[in-house]
């Protein structure tokens, strides 16, 4: 077997010393652009390899960000991971993805994984058992060992971490506001993620929406259920009353299902009932009629959350501070709704 090309093997075979070999291929102004290209053009020809594990060891850095997401189908985190991988890639970091697929085990696993000098930092959503156990001690051990993290989305408020999130209280208001200006009167709430906390905030600003505009809550317009069947079923219940006029959808499942129940059961779209739901993936546009939503710019997010923690592992500040950066939503209506 050819013996694996080195440093030391260059430099003998060149007659120079290992650190002039070294600074060449690091481009270094110290030596002369004659013995660069010489040494440059050798180790090409030779197929050398840098050893990076020895280089990051020496640098104590890996130039990796580690990144966590709940689940890869769902469009919202496919758009996040793709902003910050945009962002890594310009500031040269490379990015390791683990999907905890809503499992607090496969979270902590993930980081106790990667954190024993694979990554420098974490980026993630919070998976939806962790949020139901509400147990932060991954997050917080691996704070103590020097890793920044970064939290979108899903986030653990009492985590001392910088976090990036969209106002879901806000948006919700912003929706619920924008049925009524078309006249809807009886405006449902469809939810299969009320054990989540961003579900949680949308559904109290649906209710803040109703109580600004003087409209009486009514307990069976709000369907909060996390079981999917079980979802479906009530679904088709409630529609099949013909009481609702207007649907605020927060989630994938329940957007889709709205639009796919209502129009099996001939209710006219946007004549009879109006929807917007809160995912904004590519299906929303296909679906006919294609689909209002609340559009979370999650490359936004994930540009945001990267640049948040490589300023972070950039930082010389030995006390460092932390900030949660708010992206703006935006309500984009399509024919699932009237024009006002």
């Amino acid at each position: 077997m050819k013996p694996k090309i080195t440093l030391k093997l260059i430099a003998k075979d060149l007659g120079l010393s290992v650190s002039t070999v070294s600074k060449a291929l690091s481009d270094s102004h110290e030596i002369g652009d004659v013995t660069k290209i010489r040494v440059q053009e050798y180790a090409k020809l030779q197929n050398y390899k840098p050893n990076t594990m020895a280089k990051n060891l020496k640098n104590q850095r890996t130039n990796t960000i580690g990144v966590i997401i709940p689940n890869i189908l769902n469009p919202f985190f496919a758009k996040v991971f793709s902003g910050i991988e945009k962002a890594a890639n310009a500031k040269g970091y490379n990015v390791i993805t683990y999907i905890s697929n809503e499992s607090h085990k496969k979270e902590k696993q993930a980081m106790d994984l990667l954190s024993n000098g694979t990554v420098d930092g974490f980026i993630l959503s919070v998976a939806q058992e962790t949020q139901t156990l509400h147990d932060v001690s991954h997050f917080k051990e691996t704070l103590r060992e020097g890793l920044p993290i970064v939290m979108f989305d899903r986030i653990m408020e009492e985590v001392n971490c910088d976090k990036v999130i969209v106002d879901d209280f806000e948006s919700s208001v912003e929706a619920v506001n924008h049925l009524i200006k078309l006249g809807c009167k009886k405006i449902a709430l469809l939810s299969c993620i009320d054990n989540l906390s961003v579900g949680k905030h949308r559904a109290l600003g649906y209710e803040k929406a109703l109580e600004n505009n003087k409209i009486k809550p009514n307990a069976d317009l709000v369907l909060k259920i996390e079981n999917q069947e079980a979802f479906d079923i009530q679904l088709k219940q409630l529609l099949d009353k013909r009481e609702v006029d207007g649907i605020l959808a927060i989630d994938e499942h329940s957007s889709t299902m709205a639009m796919k129940i209502a129009i099996q059961k001939g209710i006219k779209i946007p004549e009879e009932l109006c929807i917007i739901g809160f995912a904004d993936g590519v299906w929303s546009r296909r679906l006919t009629p294609s689909l209002s939503t609340i559009s979370q710019h999650g490359p936004e997010i994930g540009e945001e959350a990267a640049k948040l923690l490589i300023e972070k592992l950039e930082s010389k500040q030995e006390s460092p501070t932390y900030k949660t950066t708010v992206v703006k939503t935006e309500l984009r209506q399509r024919d699932s709704t009237r024009r006002v």
